[in-house]
């Protein structure tokens, strides 16, 4: 299973489909089935049956709501120039504490912008 470069709370701008030219925010991401929940996005309606919850109260009826849609249809916006771009990846190196107290140097990877080379 490949990891996701696009992660909960990022903008992105949708690039194909119905929705297209749509940004909104990213709720949720589903790397097992590589898709993604975007905010305002593949918007469907259920129809949920009447029942109760625990008030007594009555729910139900036509729910509007999105639905996932693939990570491939969508790109990150750039937050330098608000522009849909790629994503890459850059080590940096950092210094870890042990719980005894002790450091050491590790790398990690941070997420670029192709487009401008900033951090997204």
């Amino acid at each position: 299973m490949a990891t996701l470069s696009i992660r909960k709370g990022d903008l992105v701008q949708v690039i194909s489909g119905k929705d297209r030219g749509v940004k909104g925010k990213v709720i949720e991401v589903m790397p097992e089935s590589e898709r993604i929940l975007v905010e305002g996005v593949n918007r469907i309606k259920k129809h949920a049956k009447i029942g109760q919850d625990a008030r007594g109260a009555k729910t139900g009826g036509i729910i509007t709501t999105e639905a996932p849609i693939h990570v491939s249809n969508v790109m990150i916006i750039d937050p330098e120039d608000g522009r849909p771009t790629r994503i890459g990846f850059r080590k940096e190196k950092v210094e870890k504490r042990r719980p005894d107290g002790s450091t050491y140097e590790a790398e990690r990877s941070v997420r670029i912008s192709r487009r401008t080379g900033k951090d997204i």
